[in-house]
């Protein structure tokens, strides 16, 4: 499966998470319900990831964790907010590099419309 495949299945069991329970609960609840869909399909999901910071030979564990991890790939930050800012996007990004992988979905849940809510972040792009 290529990795727009597998961005594709993953926003769109984002997509009837939302299409189920709509906007207006706690991002708990969506890291859990998705990745139980996420499950359901097929995928292989890690929740809570520990992201640990490297800095020459000292590792930190600093308590980040990336929502979800799908299939070693993909790290999926969930939010259930008004807006998404600047500094969701960097989080992402910080743990795309930290985890040394490329591929992110950074997705808001608290959007009407849940594609509105969906973000591609790409570490090196």
């Amino acid at each position: 499966m290529s990795v727009n495949e597998l961005t594709h299945g993953i926003i769109g069991a984002a997509i009837e998470v939302h299409r189920r329970l709509g906007p207006g609960l706690l991002e708990s609840a969506y890291r859990v319900c998705l990745a139980y869909e996420l499950r359901k399909r097929g995928f292989e999901v890690v929740e809570e990831k520990p992201v640990p910071v490297v800095y020459d030979d000292v590792k930190l564990e600093c308590g980040f964790r990336a929502d979800l991890l799908i299939d070693g790939l993909v790290v999926v930050e969930l939010k259930a907010k008004s807006k998404v800012h600047p500094v969701d996007k960097a989080q992402t990004l910080s743990h795309l590099r930290l985890l040394g992988l490329r591929y992110g979905l950074l997705i808001n849940f608290h959007e009407e419309r849940l594609a509105d809510g969906v973000h591609r972040i790409v570490n090196g792009y």
